[in-house]
């Protein structure tokens, strides 16, 4: 539960406290477990994506930003094999909201990456909360290309994006011709609704003076478009005006909305 740019250091420093059969939980944004199961192991890893927001108002005091509802949990393994572990884990969640063990655990990875690298990227690039970022016409308009390009991605790399809190996220918010893409277009602040009061844990970075991890999120998508030969202009963009807005070049505004290509 730490950021990702600090991964690497962290869990070489748990490896030597790990049992044997110890498992590290990841909890973050983005597509953390490769880089831990390059150091554990893949059987050491479990993978989690947390389907809720809140915001830190001071020490020890968090502000839910999403639906009561929505706290829910999906937990997986990229490993091939049966993880004893797994059970366990889902067990502790459970003392606070719905567990949901995937199958498809790197598709349900995406199913969240790609709300982070939409609403979250656009979120800090703006300096909005998801709910204002799905609402304003000229910011939606990237929000929804955002959603295409990790849609385009997926579907290049043959990765299957799982279900979302039961909503299928492809099959309401994917296009490929203008009616679809007015659909899209509307369906678009009602499905970001439960957690429209949620501002991005990389907003919240910026307000801090800290870096972000743009790079495991937005980054992360271009890195897999670049792999597989898709383009990915506007996650390039909020990863390049999220830097700006790290070095004090920029600030989070609307006016940021000029860096996208027209």
């Amino acid at each position: 539960m730490t950021k990702q740019q600090n991964n690497a250091q962290v869990v070489e420093f748990l490896r030597p406290f790990l049992a044997p059969d110890g498992v590290i939980v990841t909890f973050q944004n983005g597509l953390p477990e490769p880089l831990i199961a390059d150091i554990v192991g893949p059987d050491r890893v479990l993978g989690c994506t947390v389907a809720w927001g809140a915001t830190m108002l001071g020490p020890g005091v968090c502000e839910l930003t999403s639906a009561p509802d929505a706290l829910t949990f999906s937990l997986g393994s990229i490993s091939s094999k049966p993880n004893p572990k797994l059970q366990q884990v889902k067990a502790l969640l459970e003392l606070m909201g719905s567990v949901d063990v995937e199958d498809n655990f790197i598709g349900t990875r995406w199913s969240k990456l790609l709300i982070n690298a939409s609403f979250s990227g656009m979120s800090a690039v703006l300096g909005t909360t998801f709910g204002e970022a799905a609402s304003n016409k000229a910011s939606r308009r990237y929000v929804q290309a955002i959603i295409k390009e990790c849609i385009d991605v997926c579907a290049k790399g043959g990765i299957k994006i799982e279900p979302v809190q039961g909503k299928d996220i492809v099959k309401l918010l994917d296009y490929n011709g203008p009616v679809k893409k007015a659909i899209s277009w509307f369906i678009i602040p009602i499905a970001i609704r439960k957690h429209a009061r949620l501002k991005a844990s990389m907003l919240q970075d910026l307000e801090k003076g800290k870096k972000t991890e743009v790079d495991a999120i937005n980054g992360a998508v271009c890195a897999f478009g670049r792999k597989v030969g898709c383009p990915t202009p506007c996650n390039d963009a909020v990863v390049e005006i999220i830097h700006k807005c790290e070095s004090g070049e920029l600030k989070p505004s609307f006016d940021n909305l000029n860096y996208f290509r027209k």
